[in-house]
């Protein structure tokens, strides 16, 4: 592994760098707005077992978090921050994984370089769970999720930890399961929700972010982003199969709908998870694209 601190983006970013080197590479963008890179370790690395994944974390989150107001958190600072990112490291043809928000925001990146404001432009895009695409798709995600939280299958699991007796007889376990337990309204099954990577958002750079965005519906301009496109969504995500089904559509991209599973697939379904990727990448390859 290596890694390090960008030196070209306007705050410096942390990055690491997984996978053999001198061969194929892949962008990965997590999840947030305002989290970071690692809690998609160790699942994701899977995908650097013949490919070098580069990973990093988003400004405003983990060990990129500034403190300086004076630059704004935004979609388009995110963009011009991944822009940063692929050319500080030469990375073309591009090749975007996008987990959640960092989904989202390989579809901004994309649309801007498709009017010539971003560059380069994705040869290929892998879509995972991508965040909600407009407003409203945003706002049934939000409803769902606390619905889910606040369900009884949850609730028991609330009651198991509580009677368990590990936040006396082991913080450190507590502290892991209270942190599952808050996501677990993710997962198709509760339960499923364990041995996670903690993580913590940055509150003031997800709200400024998701602002930014204002009441937007980004499905109208995907229709202009011409790359090869793979979006995989779990049939029991919190967020709308709806949403991902139109940015595929829009995209005129495969749609990999996983049963059983939620907006965790790198947890819940794994291997058809990887096998679908590795299958889209291995066709669809960047020289060709």
């Amino acid at each position: 592994m290596a890694s390090g601190f960008t030196t070209t983006t306007p705050v410096p970013l942390y990055w690491e760098a997984h996978g053999p080197p001198g061969v194929e590479r892949l962008l990965v963008l997590h999840g947030g707005p305002g989290a970071h890179h690692d809690y998609l370790l160790p699942q994701m690395l899977e995908l650097a077992r013949d490919r070098e994944c580069l990973f990093y974390d988003q400004r405003g989150g983990g060990r990129s978090r500034h403190d300086d107001d004076r630059i704004p958190v935004t979609w388009e600072s995110s963009v011009r921050d991944l822009e940063g990112v692929a050319r500080e490291f030469a990375l073309e043809p591009l090749t975007i994984v996008g987990y959640s928000w960092g989904a989202l925001l390989a579809l901004l990146y994309a649309v801007q370089a498709a009017h010539g404001h971003a560059s380069p432009a994705p040869a290929r895009l892998v879509l995972i769970d991508p965040a909600p695409a407009s407003r409203r798709w945003r706002a049934e995600f939000d409803a769902e999720f606390a619905r889910r939280q606040q369900s009884a299958a949850v609730q028991a699991l609330r009651d198991e930890l509580a009677a368990s007796g590990l936040r006396e007889t082991d913080p450190v376990a507590f502290r892991q399961r209270t942190f599952e337990l808050s996501v677990a309204g993710y997962f198709a099954h509760p339960r499923a929700a364990r041995a996670l990577t903690p993580f913590r958002v940055t509150g003031r750079v997800q709200q400024s972010v998701w602002d930014s965005l204002g009441d937007f519906d980004l499905v109208p301009a995907l229709r202009d982003v011409h790359c090869p496109a793979l979006v995989v969504h779990g049939r029991q995500d919190p967020i709308p199969l709806e949403s991902s089904g139109a940015v595929a559509e829009a995209l005129r991209a495969e749609l990999v709908v996983l049963d059983d599973c939620g907006h965790v697939p790198y947890v819940e379904q794994a291997e058809a998870l990887f096998r679908a990727i590795r299958r889209f990448l291995d066709r669809a390859s960047p020289t060709s694209a």
